[in-house]
């Protein structure tokens, strides 16, 4: 099997079975984006304690890629402290957008073949935008108990 064709694989298995989709019951955090070049809408929860991300899901439609890089996503950060979890979408982000020739650890290679299509990368990056978003706001929100202190 040439390593295209494994790649492919790998997508078509994450689109067709995709990972941790669909919500949260009672997330920490949740943000929803939506990809007017090509109809995708994806939303992604998080639930997060001890400043590590207990879980997180994803819903929403769209096309192949989009559904593969955010079952891939989900299925990465499960476990990870909030900073791993952000290092991992950022780090996806800028090895698909080219500001990063290794992928970071794990599958991410399989969607390599993104890069050349500046269409499709937004596809690659909406749940890895919408992660970052998300943990973003959680942060900031000074009710949430897993915010960090504001200093005075």
């Amino acid at each position: 099997m040439e390593l295209d064709e494994l790649y492919r694989e790998v997508i078509l298995d994450h689109n067709q079975n995709p990972r941790r989709h669909g919500r949260l019951t009672d997330p920490s955090a949740s943000q929803g984006l939506y990809n007017p070049t090509c109809g995708d809408r994806i939303t992604v929860d998080v639930q997060v304690r001890d400043e590590k991300v207990a879980d997180a899901a994803f819903d929403g439609h769209g096309c192949s890629i989009s559904t593969a890089s955010a079952s891939m996503l989900m299925d990465s950060i499960v476990g990870q402290p909030l900073d791993e979890a952000r290092r991992t979408a950022r780090g996806f982000i800028d090895f698909i957008t080219g500001r990063r020739e290794e992928p970071p650890p794990g599958e991410w290679d399989s969607l390599a073949g993104v890069r050349r299509f500046a269409s499709r990368v937004k596809c690659a990056t909406l749940a890895h935008n919408a992660l970052l978003q998300a943990l973003d706001e959680l942060q900031a929100d000074p009710a949430h108990p897993e915010s960090p202190p504001k200093d005075d």
